[in-house]
């Protein structure tokens, strides 16, 4: 396995149309930093972008590469690479039972019954839930739901894991209890919201509009322009630019 030092996030030219309308144009990021944080307003592209670099979608041009992987080409070793965290706990959702759901990511990465069954148990003690082995998730709240889609992602160890805007819904206790469980998962964050407060504690970002990255650099100057032009922008009287 390469080192810590050697992970790198390569977005070349990356590219992708949906319906013959470019959603991402021209994207060019290179990164090796632990947090990186990408901001923009809705309908920017950010979840696209997400879904991209977990390989869940083919670039219409360009390449993404994490670790060295082509991660959409390279599904096995992507699994073994790259997590990802949706918005809706439910998209994420298959499984009617704690354990079943953080299981399954395990059998598709080739461990047996008993070793998923293992991992799963050891998951559950590190996040002090061994109680929700045979729980029924649908009797679980919005936070305790995506607290196992954590728990599901980080049980096959990944090693970049991306957030698509994870506190969306979420109280401020929710998100803060959340966030713990996060700045201790050991692994790369990719970080994406419209929320300039999810991002204050990233080493790098990136601001995203109208699918193209128009700014990067640390986040107390570039969050502070954000939230700048986000403000004019709410300030005109003309809202038809605030669409999407």
């Amino acid at each position: 396995m390469a080192k810590a030092a050697d992970f790198t996030i390569r977005l070349d030219d990356l590219g992708y149309e949906a319906g013959g309308r470019p959603v991402l144009s021209g994207l060019t990021l290179h990164s090796s930093a632990r947090r990186i944080g990408v901001v923009g307003r809705n309908g920017s592209g950010k979840s696209t972008l997400a879904r991209l670099l977990a390989g869940l979608l083919a670039p219409t041009t360009g390449q993404v590469r994490v670790a060295g992987i082509d991660v959409f080409r390279d599904r096995r070793a992507a699994l073994e690479t790259v997590g990802i965290l949706f918005q809706n706990p439910e998209h994420q959702i298959i499984f009617p039972r704690v354990s079943e759901e953080i299981a399954f990511g395990l059998r598709q990465q080739g461990l047996d019954k008993v070793q998923a069954a293992a991992r799963c148990e050891a998951v559950l003690r590190s996040f002090d839930k061994p109680h929700w082995r045979d729980a029924p998730i649908s009797a679980l709240s919005q936070g305790q739901k995506h607290l196992v889609c954590m728990m599901a992602v980080l049980a096959m160890r990944p090693r970049l894991l991306i957030l698509d805007e994870p506190y969306a819904g979420l109280d401020i206790p929710t998100r803060r209890q959340l966030g713990r469980y996060l700045n201790r998962a050991g692994t790369h964050l990719f970080h994406i919201s419209h929320e300039p407060a999810d991002l204050e504690g990233c080493d790098q970002l990136f601001w995203l509009d109208r699918g193209q990255i128009v700014a990067q650099g640390a986040p107390a100057q570039l969050l502070a322009d954000f939230t700048a032009e986000m403000n004019r922008l709410g300030d005109l009287d003309d809202i038809a630019d605030l669409a999407g």
